[in-house]
């Protein structure tokens, strides 16, 4: 007798979510991806079109709470791992990292976090085992959350990073970069019209340096003012550099290493005559694509910078490959993908392009050259390093005046450095801003 045909059972409410949670981050911790290609693009998790929106926000609030509190959780659940997390199941530390995420910070009851952990490792052939496990030590951490000390995000901050910050910066100031980080940011963006009627319109306010700034709920394409093209996402420091070079109206400028495109559209709005170079076809289509939906123009090409022959240019803006070191706030998985080793590695092709985007730069020409990250080899020592082997090449220091009257920006050099906890606010989430450096450069006619 055939057996009756039984549908499948539905799943549990967001156990999806948090699947897909899991495997983002071990993709991150486990296999050095980093967030955003599996987020988007052709290597984008293919659960990613199923989740609903509501499904969607939490997996990406799991992601970044346990990667922005990854030093916390790991000492808290250590406290209850007599043998550590188990070394034969991987997974399991995965699971434990997202749960106590849950309890500590995410609106989600303990209950449903305990369970939904477990039924997370019960789905995994290694870390099935250790479920148990994960019942009980989540099941402790929620007992125990009063005693923990939530508020220490300077044990976020990997150890070589915060080394690297305290004898750059000093001791106090590294650790204002961690706190800093420790909030997700706010929505940055660039607005091609009037900044204070937009500010109304997306429930925002108007920073000093004229970035509109505000507090988005759902997608971001839903926004008023995406679809006519009257805006764009840009962290206000990244928004600096372009303003460096003054008037542009007319001159012709190359912008190297342009993907996504926001610092292309400024200049083009600008009135420039832009050509955006990248190596990636990928991320050329993405800018292209960017700049057909502001209605602006630039000549793009999917080029290696350092192989790319021209004609020299009245202006050239070179925003060099980096560690991110700055741009943690939005990107939680940089402390975790990065290490000293990239910095070397990063500094050498730093100094490449540099050279490169001087021979691209006409005699009397400006050259603007910037990176979004903290380190001193990527910014400051860079340009001493160039100005000390190109005598053609003169700093053409940054005012106050150049960056809104924000002179708390500029260095003793004349160089624009920006730290995360600049423009600082009473409520954590409109403050802050990317970790920048940019300087100014001038070729001797």
């Amino acid at each position: 007798m055939a057996r009756p045909r039984t549908s499948p059972q539905p799943e549990v409410p967001g156990l999806a979510a948090r699947r897909i949670a899991a495997d983002i981050l071990d993709g991150v911790l486990r296999r050095r991806l980093a967030l955003d290609e599996q987020l988007s693009g052709r290597s984008a998790h293919p659960g990613l079109p199923a989740l609903a929106d509501r499904d969607r926000a939490l997996m990406r609030r799991l992601i970044a709470t346990v990667l922005r509190r990854l030093g916390t959780l790991r000492h808290v659940l250590s406290g209850f791992l007599e043998k550590g997390f188990p070394a034969d199941a991987p997974r399991t530390e995965t699971v434990l990292l997202l749960g106590a995420a849950q309890i500590l910070w995410l609106d989600v009851p303990d209950h449903a976090a305990v369970d939904l952990s477990v039924r997370l490792a019960q789905a995994d052939r290694r870390a099935g085992r250790y479920a148990g496990l994960v019942n009980a030590v989540l099941r402790r951490v929620a007992q125990n959350r009063d005693s923990f000390a939530l508020d220490d995000t300077v044990r976020d901050t990997p150890e070589w990073l915060l080394k690297r910050w305290s004898a750059h910066y000093g001791a106090e100031v590294a650790q204002a970069i961690a706190l800093a980080n420790g909030h997700e940011p706010a929505l940055d963006l660039t607005v091609k019209g009037d900044a204070a009627s937009w500010a109304e319109r997306l429930r925002g306010r108007v920073l000093p340096t004229g970035t509109v700034r505000t507090i988005a709920h759902g997608a971001i394409t839903l926004l008023p003012g995406y679809s006519e093209g009257a805006w764009w996402v840009q962290d206000a420091a990244a928004a600096l550099p372009a303003h460096l070079f003054g008037d542009l109206r007319g001159k012709r400028v190359a912008d190297l290493c342009a993907a996504p495109g926001g610092k292309t559209a400024q200049l083009a709005h600008a009135g420039a005559q832009v050509t955006a170079i990248d190596r990636s076809p990928a991320r050329v289509a993405r800018l292209r694509e960017n700049l057909a939906r502001l209605s602006l123009h630039a000549k793009t090409e999917a080029l290696d910078v350092l192989e790319w022959q021209a004609e020299p240019f009245d202006a050239v803006l070179l925003d060099a490959p980096c560690s991110s070191t700055g741009t943690i706030r939005r990107h939680p998985d940089v402390p975790w993908l990065k290490g000293e080793t990239e910095i070397t590695v990063l500094t050498g092709l730093q100094q490449k392009l540099l050279d490169r985007a001087v021979a691209l730069t006409k005699p009397g020409g400006t050259l603007v050259y910037c990176v979004c990250s903290l380190e001193p080899e990527e910014g400051e020592q860079q340009i001493e390093a160039l100005l000390a082997r190109n005598p053609n090449v003169a700093r053409a220091p940054i005012t106050a005046a150049d960056v809104f009257g924000q002179g708390d920006f500029i260095s003793a050099q004349g160089d624009l450095r920006t730290l995360p906890q600049m423009l600082p606010d009473a409520d954590p989430r409109w403050g802050g801003l990317d970790g920048f450096f940019a300087a100014r450069l001038v070729r001797a006619a």
